[in-house]
């Protein structure tokens, strides 16, 4: 951790932003949309980007980080880019030009880290990171058996570096959580402030995280949001966490996260929300075999 807890150190020595903005957005938001927000981010703070091939708008936030560099308000060094590799890539012959793809939507020489979602494709990977083309390489959504084999994989030369994965009051992954930290392995959060409920994504029958009435008491308390509340749990439980929204008054406020912080017995109570409601539970991939969320954890 950097000295104003802003940043945790990854296994292979890099650094990464435990504040993230994520930019996956619901159809009805135009590109140029993310653009806009993500150049605000920028602006109010934001240093870790977050986007995939998937999100169809890698032009859009390269070209807005491209315009905050070439305005002065950060170096490329300052910014962490995650990008990821989606599943149609995952033939080994398939990740690098992939990865190239991005590079040049971004029309970045590289990107800071590198994700993938089978556990497959992890040599290629290496060579990606070999190349200079990405800093570090992570998983996202493995659960620990997952991650076992990866570890445990003959040969291998860099560990993950990070597991990106749905984590909230309601599903806090403690167990998970615990296994990654026992492995130099950082876990980042999506879905942090309970999904923005977009229809075909996520279950709807499930209840709104940030009207819950305990996160509402405890952020009442500090003069807080309840999402800057579910955001600043994470931090101080070790988790990176990424504040995804597109309402530039929002952008501003999540930044606010490292004004305050919960006392113990706030972060017990948070605890004790869970309940292993996962949003997203991408049902279309249940029948895999590598089907991550069969696991208890």
């Amino acid at each position: 951790m950097d000295p104003k807890g802003q940043r945790v150190k990854l296994n292979d020595g890099h650094f990464i932003p435990v504040l993230g903005f994520g930019t996956a957005e619901s159809k009805e938001f135009l590109k140029s949309e993310a653009l806009e927000v993500t150049k605000f981010a920028i602006e109010v703070g934001f240093r870790h980007v977050d986007s995939a091939h998937l999100y169809q708008n890698e032009e859009q936030v390269g070209q807005a980080i491209r315009s905050k560099i070439a305005d002065g308000t950060v170096k490329r060094e300052d910014i962490f880019y995650t990008s990821k590799l989606w599943c149609t890539f995952l033939r080994p012959e398939l990740v690098r030009p992939a990865l190239e793809k991005s590079l040049k939507n971004l029309q970045l020489d590289y990107v800071d880290l590198y994700i993938i979602h089978f556990p497959l494709a992890m040599k290629a990977l290496e060579k990606c990171k070999d190349a200079g083309l990405t800093k570090s390489i992570g998983v996202s959504n493995f659960n620990h058996k997952q991650l076992e084999k990866i570890l445990n994989k003959p040969g291998l030369k860099y560990k993950p570096v990070c597991n990106q994965v749905e984590c909230h009051p309601y599903l806090n992954q403690s167990k998970l959580l615990d296994f990654c930290k026992s492995h130099d392995i950082v876990l980042v959060a999506y879905g942090a402030l309970g999904s923005q409920r977009i229809k075909g994504w996520v279950n709807l029958n499930h209840p709104v995280l940030l009207e819950d009435p305990v996160l509402c008491a405890i952020a009442k308390k500090h003069k807080q949001t309840p999402a800057l509340v579910v955001l600043r749990y994470q931090i101080q439980r070790g988790v990176v966490v990424l504040a995804k929204s597109y309402n530039k008054k929002r952008i501003k406020e999540n930044i606010k996260v490292f004004d305050f912080e919960l006392s113990l017995d706030d972060m017990k109570a948070i605890d004790g929300l869970n309940r292993n409601i996962r949003y997203y539970e991408f049902l279309i991939g249940v029948s895999h075999p590598e089907y991550p969320f069969s696991e208890e954890y």
